[in-house]
């Protein structure tokens, strides 16, 4: 399966962890990839978190990994500020990693809602009536949406939780306006920001994760090669009902029958 696979495109949530709970064998899995001298990327929607938070967390769990081997929505978001609006005030709806990622890459946090030139959304596991109001004064006084990511759920030890795609929906249906760019799979701003890291092409890649409409469509849009697991938001029910143009290279329960080759091929 890994041959003539460069590089590994590699999903946190619900391929890695759910929620603080690592996947079984997930630790072994990477190492097997790693021995075969394979480039590895971890690429999240993971829009409320650091690159930082990102990295403390794998290593808490026991995951080898190194800081510039982790591409978060965040991280892609930031880029994008910096390169084409270096001089923009941003506000954010999201929790704290967001900020954290956007000013560590120069990106300048407006004051107040009124200053923002762009509202920015990511997940908000902690959100309150006045954050969200604060976010939709921000759109009222005149700035643009953007959204690190647009999934409905994510997968955590308690089973799915809602995602980004509930906080979009208040703001859009409050204001009227709608979200003009997204910035996490399966977008192209992920895919070159990954690529460009590994300096492949993208038909030298595999990507494995848990997502349908994130992990394998960007790999199938792409030229990846695509693994989906079964670990997280995908059931095995859900595979009777994708539509071919989405349908994964290879599906296994969860990543750690990669070393043992047990996944099936789809047809």
């Amino acid at each position: 399966m890994l041959k003539d696979v460069e590089g590994v495109l590699i999903d946190l949530d619900g391929t890695i962890f759910n929620g603080d709970e690592l996947i079984p064998g997930a630790i072994q899995a990477i190492s097997y990839i790693r021995s075969l001298n394979k480039k590895i990327m971890f690429l999240s929607n993971r829009g409320n978190y650091s690159r930082e938070m990102c990295f403390e967390k794998l290593t808490r769990l026991g995951v080898e990994v190194l800081y510039e081997e982790i591409i978060l929505s965040s991280t892609v978001t930031a880029m994008y500020l910096q390169e084409y609006y270096p001089k923009c005030s941003v506000w954010t709806l999201g929790d704290v990693g967001l900020k954290e990622e956007l000013e560590g890459s120069g990106v300048k946090l407006a004051s107040a809602p009124e200053e923002a030139d762009f509202l920015v959304i990511t997940l908000h596991e902690n959100l309150s009536y006045y954050e969200l109001n604060r976010a939709f004064q921000a759109v009222q006084h005149g700035a643009r949406i953007l959204a690190t990511n647009s999934d409905k759920t994510f997968p955590n030890e308690n089973g799915k939780s809602i995602d980004v795609a509930g906080m979009i929906g208040a703001i859009e249906a409050a204001t009227g306006k709608r979200t003009e760019l997204v910035f996490g799979k399966p977008s192209h701003f992920m895919v070159e920001a990954a690529l460009r890291q590994l300096a492949l092409n993208a038909n030298q890649c595999m990507i494995i994760g848990d997502s349908l409409g994130s992990d394998i469509e960007m790999g199938k849009m792409h030229g990846m090669k695509t693994l989906l697991v079964l670990s997280g938001n995908t059931s095995r029910k859900q595979l009777e009902f994708i539509l071919e143009s989405n349908n994964p290279d290879y599906v296994c329960d969860s990543i750690n029958e990669i070393i043992n080759e047990k996944m099936e091929v789809q047809q």
